[in-house]
């Protein structure tokens, strides 16, 4: 197959731009192509396997280029995509022919090449997760699939699954998660459905953090990191609209988001607000239930953002750790006593998982309940970790 010359310029542009300017991969790319509307569905394909592969293997095509140069590991991730390098195409590195013959050597590499991560994850890994960390980490260098969760107030799953048949979209229930379904490889939901509200994007994984909550009808539940508010909805929807779900963050544009898709979805139970200063004051003993989905390391993502790993540095993972902490022992005092706290992450690291829970219960006046961990290399899923606790009365 032959390559175009724009999109192949464009391609090396976008991949100079992360590893260069640190700029995230989701907003580099959406940023080419509102820039270049004239890019067709193919082209665009192109460009976004491109991008991603070569974010996520960065290590591993440096080794087979035998070159750490942005041109050179694109070619190499052209050759496994098995288009020919054009002579135009200038880098420092091996030919196509000698790339391909380097790929049965590539297994004998060390994990931080053949993984292709950062030798201080990789060390990181190790101490916190032990013999578990090879197979997580080969787990979340696989590409994501798309997780779709069903809105409960608008449609049942078989006839969310009706509908998207309806429009060319083939969806299958996802066993063990009642309002799941997943798209086949490669598949993507069209934007002009994502604005029914019929279903929303959310991974599995994290469809597993509402029903851990346990939200009851007429109850009051406080989502105190909601974001856009995935799983806000998703807590509105197992309500069945009855009571009051706050989505409260501290960041007004998400908030605003969270309001279209409150919106579109139907969830009328939801009302949002601003974090400020005088919040938990203001919510004290307010909450039958709570959520906190803290700020993490976002580890348990780098299926869909292998530029993570190249922009998370140590010094902020102590930062998060941090903020983790405080959350959990300023956020609780919203909680009324004898009530559920769901403590989450997207984050696969113990010690942003269990050692933030057990800083709360050493503090005195909450009981562990359940924890739930979700492991990429188990599931297929994103990396999570919930824990609900009670506080004590």
């Amino acid at each position: 197959m032959k390559m175009h010359r724009i999109l192949a310029e464009a391609s090396a542009g976008i991949v100079k731009s992360v590893f260069k300017e640190h700029r995230v991969l989701d907003h580099a790319l959406a940023a080419a192509f509102e820039e270049n509307p004239r890019w067709g569905k193919r082209d665009r394909g192109f460009i976004a396997e491109t991008v991603f592969e070569v974010v996520r293997w960065r290590r591993a095509l440096g080794f087979l280029a035998d070159s750490e140069e942005a041109n050179a590991i694109c070619a190499a991730q052209w050759v496994r995509m098995g288009y020919e390098i054009p002579e135009w195409w200038t880098f420092k590195g091996l030919t196509a022919d000698e790339m391909i013959a380097r790929e049965a050597d590539l297994a004998a590499q060390p994990r931080v090449i053949r993984e292709s991560i950062p030798d201080w994850l990789d060390h990181l890994g190790v101490a916190e997760l032990g013999d578990a960390w090879d197979a997580e980490i080969a787990a979340l260098n696989q590409r994501a699939p798309v997780f779709l969760r069903v809105n409960t107030l608008k449609n049942t799953r078989e006839k969310a699954i009706e509908w998207l048949a309806s429009h060319q979209v083939i969806a299958s229930e996802v066993p063990g998660l009642p309002d799941a379904l997943v798209l086949a490889p490669g598949k993507m939901l069209p934007k002009p459905l994502r604005t029914e509200g019929r279903v929303e994007i959310q991974d599995a994984g994290s469809q597993l953090i509402a029903p851990l909550v346990d939200p009851q009808a007429g109850e009051r539940i406080i989502d105190t990191c909601s974001g856009a508010g995935g799983k806000s909805l998703h807590l509105a929807a197992l309500m069945g609209n009855e009571g009051r779900v706050f989505a409260m963050d501290v960041d007004a544009n998400k908030l605003g988001e969270l309001e279209r898709r409150a919106k579109r979805a139907g969830a009328t139970c939801l009302k949002s607000k601003l974090i400020n200063a005088t919040t938990p004051t203001d919510f004290t003993d307010i909450a039958d239930r709570l959520l906190i989905d803290a700020p993490c390391s976002g580890l348990g993502t780098l299926k869909r953002q292998p530029d993570l790993k190249w922009r998370f540095k140590p010094a902020q993972l102590e930062r998060v750790r941090s903020i983790q902490k405080e959350l959990l022992a300023t956020y609780s005092t919203m909680l009324k006593p004898g009530g559920r706290l769901v403590y989450a992450t997207c984050s696969i690291l113990p010690s942003e998982n269990r050692a933030a829970v057990d800083s709360l219960i050493e503090k005195g006046g909450f009981t562990l309940i359940e924890e739930r961990p979700v492991s990429p290399a188990a599931t297929g899923f994103d990396g999570f970790y919930a824990a609900a606790l009670m506080k004590n009365a």
